[in-house]
């Protein structure tokens, strides 16, 4: 009995250990890559109405590279001029949200390589015949997006009166009401509001694109790691032709 006794409680031991092993060779959890965004930047980052979703440019690609490195990619939506703060405080790993290179930004973040070049553009209401471009701003009352290139070229207009909403969407409304005499934001996020209806309901772009700009994932200064897995992402997804396909559905065919 004794022996019969000892006998199960090893086996039950043993049993126990095999399955401790078995749990041990579980499916390590996939880690998460969480990309702070603000989704008011259409075509690079919105919501469509009706929907909790994030779509773009920006959102595509930010998967895109989430799956190249084998990571869950969570969206985290705040305002434009969070997102820096937010990505050094550690409550996010990167940002994916339109965002131009330039040296300030570069003081306080490290950035990808450049996936994306732009420039600014200036928007008017269709019966605005005086405005011709940014060269006619001065003196002028003008819309802007806080936190953006828009803002800080806007600013440099002699005499202009500068207005910055949280929004891109809430800059064209206040052009719409007659608040102000122009909008100064990037070419894509304008010629796809019009697109989308601005342009038959009241509005119009003028002038040429101001500046040379140059959108990048930006991450925490010092994370050069997780910047140079994102650089080796963006170029296999360049390579394997998935860049391109993301950029067709956004833009279409790409000049080259």
């Amino acid at each position: 009995m004794k022996k019969s006794f000892f006998a199960a409680i090893t086996l039950i031991f043993a049993l126990g250990l095999l399955m401790a092993g078995c749990g041990g060779e579980k499916k390590a959890e996939q880690k998460v890559l969480r990309v702070g965004t603000e989704p008011t930047f259409a075509p690079f980052e919105f919501q469509k109405e009706g929907s909790k979703d994030y779509t773009g440019f920006d959102m595509d690609l930010a998967r895109a590279i989430g799956k190249q490195l084998g990571m869950k990619v969570e969206i985290v939506s705040m305002g434009f001029d969070g997102l820096i703060p937010a990505l050094n405080a550690g409550n996010i790993d990167a940002v994916a949200a339109g965002m131009t290179v330039t040296p300030e930004r570069a003081n306080s973040v490290k950035f990808s390589e450049p996936y994306y070049k732009s420039g600014l553009s200036v928007m008017v209401r269709k019966d605005e015949n005086a405005i011709t471009g940014i060269e006619s701003l001065k003196g002028k009352k003008i819309a802007v997006q806080i936190g953006t290139t828009g803002a800080m070229e806007a600013h440099k207009i002699a005499d202009a009166k500068v207005v910055e909403f949280n929004t891109n969407t809430e800059a064209a409304l206040e052009l719409k009401n007659g608040g102000v005499d122009a909008v100064v934001n990037d070419l894509p996020v304008v010629a796809y509001f019009l697109q989308q209806g601005g342009g038959k309901d009241f509005a119009k772009m003028v002038g040429k694109v101001v500046t040379a700009e140059e959108y990048a994932i930006a991450v925490k200064k010092g994370n050069d790691k997780l910047a140079g897995d994102i650089n080796k992402a963006l170029a296999e997804l360049k390579k394997n032709g998935e860049y391109d396909k993301i950029y067709k559905t956004w833009f279409g065919e790409q000049v080259k």
